[in-house]
Order: C-alpha cells, then structure tokens, then sequence
C-alpha cells in the first residue's frame, strides 16, 4: 500500500503537468493544524512565480484538474493559495482493513528495486572494553540495517573493528616480558581477561614511552606480527577472541545483530594495502611529498590556502587508516558488489569520508550507479555539557552503563507491580532498562549532541521507551480482558466488513495508524530514527484520547468491532515500531 502522502503528491503533479505542461513539485506536508485538514499543497506559490502568475488562480486550475476524490473531499484553497486536502473515512475505513490483512508488512510496500547495501557501524577498539562512545554508533547503525531490510534491501553488516597496527606490537611485547615463564612459555590463554588488556596496554605505551629497548621489541612484534610468526600471531588471536567475549555479549545484550562473520577488521585488509597504494600511484593521483604518499584530492585546503593532503604511506613506510579504508571501500564495490555503502561515525569524522569518498571518485572506483553516505551522529554528553565520564574521568563502560539501567529499571518494576513472579520482573527489567537507553538516543536527532540522564529516560512519561512500552502493555490488557468477558476479539475484527466511526477521536487515531508507513519511509529515506520515535509516541498519545474517551469492550454492538481493530492495530503499529526497526522489546504486562 502505497503512502497517503506519495499518492497525492503524485496526482497533485499530474494536475500541475495537465495546467502548466511544467514539472513542478507538489510540495505536500502533514498539515500542522488538523481544523483545515490532513494534508497540505503549496505547489500553487512555487508554480506561480515561475509562470508570474496568481498563485491563488493556478491553486483554483491545479483542484479542477486533481483527480483524487477517491481519497480526499473537496480540496480546500486557503490563504494565497494552499490547498488544503482531508481525507474520506471511506477511504480511512478501508485502508485499516488492508493493514490489518497484512500483519506482517503493515501494508507497507517494499522498495521496487532492491540495493545491496553496505553498512559500516560500531567498530569497537581490540583489548579495550567498549563505553558510551561506542553506543551512538552501534545502534543508530543497526536501526538504520533493520529499517533498509524492512524496505527490501540486501543489507550487508560490517563491523570494521582496530585489530591490527603499531599498538598490537607494544602490547605483544608486554605480555612476553610479564607472562613467559622460565621454560620459555607463555602462559596467557586462562589468566589474561578485557579488563587486564586494557590496563596492560596502557602499561605497555608508558613503557614504551620510557624505554628506547622495548620500543625497539615493539617494533620487532610488529614486524613479526606482518611477517605472519606463528607465536606472535597466537597471542594476537588470543587478545582479539579476547575482546569479542566483551563486545559480543553486548551487542546480544542491546539487541543488535553485529557478530563474528559480520567482522572484517583492519587485519582483513593488510594485504591489499600495498595495491591500493601502487594503484593510486599508477593512476597518477598518489604522489610523495616530505617522504610521505599522499593524495591531493580537489576542492580540500588547509587554514593556510594550501592543497590539503590525504596521506596513505608514511615515509617509514607503514600505511594508515586512510589506506584501509580505501582497501575496504574499493573490496565492497569490487567483492560484495554494493550499490550503496554507510558509515555510521560520529561527526568529528566528517572531513576524513569527504577526501575518501573524493579519492575513490577520482580514483574511477566509484559510478554514478554508486552511492557513497557518511551518516554522523553527535555526542552523549554529562549533565556538565561535556562528553559522559566517570567521576574520576574515564569513559563510562558501556556494560555498566547498561547494568545501571536494567538495575534502576527493575525498582521501577518493583513499586509499579510487586506481585509479579521474579522471573516476570527481570524480562520487564531488562527490556526497560535497555530500552530506555536505546529509545533516549533515537529520540534525539541524531547530529544533535544530547545529554544522557536516566531519570528522564526512565520516566514515564514523555518520549520515552517507558512510556511506549507501558501504551503497548495497555493495549494488550484489553484482549486479556476481553478474553474474561468471553469475547471473541478476532472474531469481531474479522466480521467488520467496512468501519464505523462516529467520534473524532476514533478517526483521529485511524488516520495516524495509515501514516505509518510515510514515518517509516521518511526514517529510513534520511537515516533517521528520531523520525520513527516522534511517530510513535504521538500514537500512543492519540490512542490514549481515543481510550479515555471511547469505550472499548462496553461499546455497542455497531463500535465495538471498528474500536476493537484501532485497538489492535496500534498494538501491532508500537510492536513493529519498537521491536522490529528499533530493536526495542515490548512487553505484555508492567
């Protein structure tokens, strides 16, 4: 079922083609006062000043000419020339009825041509535990995967973690020098954790900082490391299994499809480097200056005026993140054959995908038949408006940012319903506590820095996941009441042929179920999930009009099937949204 919004922008563009012979846009919006409507054109004004005319008379042209009184009554011309558009409940009646014949999709079309899309996201560092500046990224990127496979695309999910360069060899070199034993073993597989690997490359950087002799056997690890030395390689595999056992159970943990066969770390690349670099330079776009490999990509400059270089070789000879990511651009258009590829960073990051994504175009690697996106995001803030830290200054870790969550959920839990089994109490807890966190950034837009506060994303009320999720719990409580009545909901959903609605706020909440699909396809169009969120809480707030102020299971014989289905759709509507797109578990009770 094809969006409200896109069939009248399509019909309003046919009329304005029919007037003028112009291709000119429809300019449809939501209307932002529901008393002179649904829907808002204002293609007359912009038509107008192209042909200096009156906007009002091409308004008056453009409604003769407008076939859709299928959908809407008679347009309205208001002011200079709106056209005012409001939906028929005929329309409304049957709409509902698709929707609720397709329980899976909602009545939302997928996409007519699929894309293979690569999405680039989360990228947690080896042999340090992830914190709060991971969140942003790995779930917006996973919201943003779920969203473009709902839309019918092919997504393929890269976790592009740091697991290879100079830190790997420091931290080697540490773990020879305190873990090897007289007899020459080094005994690390059951003793070394992600907490000591942190701590230890710390030691390892002072240490290599204060003594020009294990620089030197850092630097020998890393040599080693590239030469593929059995040993070394061991004890790198052993930090990376190492971290995973940190970072996996996280992203189990929020509900975020990111795992092993996902990954393809800097490690992947290595190998590709010095062809990337070669090829460049064959293409006469690489070139040396002060001993390092650079490219000079057009349009960048420093502060000074001067060519703004995009280095990929150091004059030691050791290559960069710029070089990977050159490797990994050019190996998902080549090997995983994407028409578009994301990457989900923050915002900081902005300059460094402007010169690749320059690079790769003028390279040849990248068509007009490639998209390249870098999504940004802001940062996650303390009540101090500085980036979120402990009290001692360190980032906030992201599994006991989590743990606090799910803690100050389950309290909640307990004074709202204390005769839940205990069980029951720990779903609930988990789902709110995660929840929270996930639905607090989401909400935000996501170029905006936000400050995190657990009392207000715990609330609730307001936009919170607290509130959405406690909407949903509401709306099933009805069916297990109705089940203690003895009556058969889906049955009388099923028997209601056409809908009948004889109070505004049953027709108000019936038009914000069909807009589903249009905040979904505006979400998933701009990679914003705020978007989603904004709809779905002034669904539960619509649905909350229209339960104060219609009975639902004491309704007459001719309302009840029609209020029963709106109740049944705004479920379906919130656990789609939440659980589907977002990644959000709903729950039955609260």
């Amino acid at each position: 079922m094809k969006p409200v919004i896109d069939i009248i922008d399509q019909q309003i563009c046919q009329a304005i083609k029919t007037v003028s012979g112009e291709d000119s846009p429809a300019m449809v919006t939501v209307a932002t006062d529901a008393k002179f409507g649904d829907y808002q054109a204002n293609a007359a004004m912009v038509l107008a000043k192209k042909l200096k005319s009156n906007p009002r008379k091409i308004a008056e042209q453009i409604v003769e000419k407008l076939n859709i009184s299928d959908i809407c009554e008679k347009p309205e011309i208001a002011g200079p020339g709106f056209i005012n558009l409001r939906l028929k409940p005929e329309y409304i009646s049957a709409a509902l009825l698709q929707i609720n014949s397709d329980p899976e999709r909602l009545g939302i079309d997928k996409e007519q041509q699929s894309k293979t899309v690569v999405v680039d996201f989360s990228g947690p560092n080896i042999a340090k535990e992830m914190h709060v500046g991971h969140l942003r990224s790995t779930i917006i990127g996973d919201c943003i995967c779920r969203m473009l496979e709902f839309a019918g695309h092919n997504v393929i999910r890269q976790n592009h973690i740091g697991d290879w360069g100079t830190q790997f060899g420091m931290l080697v070199a540490y773990l020879n020098l305190e873990f090897r034993t007289q007899n020459s073993e080094l005994r690390i597989q059951n003793s070394i954790h992600i907490s000591d690997l942190e701590q230890f490359y710390k030691n390892a950087k002072a240490k290599c900082d204060a003594d020009e002799s294990f620089e030197k056997l850092s630097r020998q690890q890393v040599v080693k490391l590239h030469d593929g030395n059995s040993e070394t390689l061991n004890i790198w595999k052993h930090i990376v299994d190492e971290s995973r056992k940190n970072y996996q159970p996280i992203y189990n943990r929020l509900g975020v499809n990111l795992h092993k066969e996902n990954e393809r770390g800097e490690s992947f690349y290595k190998d590709m480097l010095p062809g990337v670099v070669g090829d460049l330079k064959k293409a006469g776009l690489a070139k040396e200056s002060d001993g390092a490999i650079c490219i000079f990509p057009e349009g960048f400059k420093t502060k000074e005026g001067q060519p703004l270089p995009f280095i990929i070789q150091k004059s030691d000879g050791a290559y960069l993140y710029a070089t990977t990511d050159l490797a990994a651009l050019r190996f998902r258009i080549n090997q995983l054959h994407a028409n578009k590829i994301i990457y989900v960073t923050d915002a900081r990051q902005q300059l460094h995908f402007q010169m690749l994504f320059a690079v790769a175009k003028q390279a040849g690697w990248v068509n007009e038949n490639i998209e390249l996106v870098h999504v940004t995001f802001g940062s996650v803030l303390g009540d101090d408006g500085r980036p979120f830290k402990t009290r001692s200054g360190e980032n906030v870790k992201l599994q006991e940012l989590l743990d606090e969550a799910v803690s100050r959920a389950g309290k909640i839990v307990e004074q709202k319903n204390p005769a839940l089994d205990k069980e029951q109490k720990r779903q609930i807890a988990n789902a709110v506590g995660i929840g929270a966190v996930k639905y607090a950034d989401f909400s935000n837009n996501r170029t905006s820095d936000y400050v995190f506060s657990f009392d207000r994303m715990l609330a609730m009320d307001g936009n919170t996941a607290v509130y959405m999720q406690y909407a949903y719990a509401r709306v099933k409580s009805i069916h297990r009441k109705a089940e203690e009545k003895n009556i058969d909901v889906d049955g009388e959903i099923k028997r209601a042929a056409k809908l009948n609605f004889t109070t505004a706020e049953e027709l108000d909440l019936a038009k914000h179920i069909v807009r589903y699909g249009e905040a979904v396809e505006a979400a998933t169009r701009d990679y914003r999930p705020n978007f989603l969120t904004q709809y779905l809480y002034e669904l539960a707030q619509k649905f909350s009009g229209f339960y104060n102020a219609c009975p639902v299971l004491d309704a007459d014989a001719a309302s009840r099937p029609t209020r029963l289905l709106l109740c049944e759709l705004t479920a379906q509507t919130i656990k789609h949204g939440l659980n589907e797109l977002l990644g959000i578990d709903v729950v039955e009770q609260m």
